[in-house]
């Protein structure tokens, strides 16, 4: 379930309300079931509605606990006893505005910069202008620089730091943490889907999760997790200008020069390095030690201990190949002009 530091319950609701909001359809006796909370498939219980809107994912279905589930009239047939199809024509849609009703993230508000609810431990230093909401914890050491945002419930361990107009939200971080000027670590991610009136946002009920040793450079965007959590392991080292979407995982001891653009759900292993202005598409398991070059594509998995590069990125020996046979034909091809 979403983090009670970070989202409001709005719960519980009934069916027959959820049906109201969304345009879906239920059996009339099913109206009166209460659910308290959105969830995935893959974590869903007794107290909360899913969906499915991939038929990959139908035998996962059928062993679902959840109390309900919004799917489309052609899978509907495929909810197990127990679990209330709730139909629609946009089951991910319906998820979404769901999930609005059900959880309504914590916002700080008031005329106070630093919540009397925030808890600093001793030698925390604050430049002008910080802000720090409700139940955010900072530690020993730690200091926040002139006019950072520190968002309800966040924790920042001790002897970290945290530069000038940085924002941090719905993230727990480790000790001896650089948070460098501008970064913004825990906002929504890119999350959207087609409704009945148009593109709506899907709520990111997720976190950010920093582990000790982290840098993040200047003006760096880290997404917090869409449904499950955004994390970035020990000592991992994150240059400016660098986007990570929600539900990365990238493992310790890691590297990412300037530009680099991480996509939705990729996973990365222990001691890997990115060089400028690398891109990776969503869903990918980068191996451990895995290098990727400088303004490379990556649209495949990449073995541990590899080196690719290029677009789209592939073994690195095989591209240089490429590139040196591109570059002798087009010699002979301007030879072949000027004779």
């Amino acid at each position: 379930m979403p983090d009670p530091r970070f989202f409001q319950d709005l719960g519980p609701v009934a069916l027959s309300d959820l049906a109201q909001l969304t345009g879906a359809t239920l059996p009339p006796e099913a109206g009166a079931v209460r659910v308290s909370r959105v969830a995935t498939l893959a974590r869903a219980d007794r107290d909360s509605i899913t969906f499915v809107t991939d038929k990959r994912y139908l035998a996962d279905l059928a062993h679902t606990p959840a109390a309900a589930v919004f799917v489309s009239a052609q899978h509907a047939a495929s909810v197990p006893e127990g679990c209330i199809a709730v139909v629609t024509r946009t089951p991910q849609a319906a998820y979404a505005m769901a999930a609005d009703r059900l959880h309504r993230p914590r916002l700080h508000v008031g005329a106070e910069a630093i919540s009397p609810e925030a808890v600093l431990e001793d030698d925390v230093r604050l430049g002008p202008g910080v802000v720090i909401g409700p139940g955010a914890r900072v530690g020993r050491g730690t200091v926040i620089c002139a006019n950072a945002v520190i968002g309800p419930g966040v924790a920042i361990g001790r002897d970290s730091y945290v530069g000038s107009n940085a924002s941090i939200a719905f993230a727990l971080i480790g000790d001896r943490v650089k948070i460098l000027a501008n970064a913004v670590i825990g906002e929504h991610g890119f999350g959207a889907t087609g409704g009945p009136k148009g593109v709506i946002d899907i709520p990111q009920l997720g976190r950010v999760i920093l582990q000790d040793g982290v840098t993040v450079g200047a003006n760096s965007c880290i997404d917090r997790g869409a449904y499950d959590d955004t994390v970035v392991g020990e000592n991992t080292k994150i240059d400016n200008l660098v986007q990570i979407a929600h539900n990365v995982r990238i493992g310790r001891n890691c590297v990412m020069a300037a530009h680099t653009g991480i996509s939705g759900s990729v996973v990365i292993g222990d001691g890997s390095a990115f060089g400028g202005r690398a891109g990776l598409k969503d869903h990918l398991v980068i191996g451990e030690g895995v290098q990727i070059a400088a303004g490379a594509g990556v649209l495949r998995d990449v073995p541990a201990g590899e080196t690719w590069g290029g677009f789209p990125a592939q073994p690195i020996r095989q591209w240089m190949r490429e590139v040196a046979w591109l570059g002798r034909a087009s010699s002979q091809r301007r030879e072949g002009t000027d004779k």
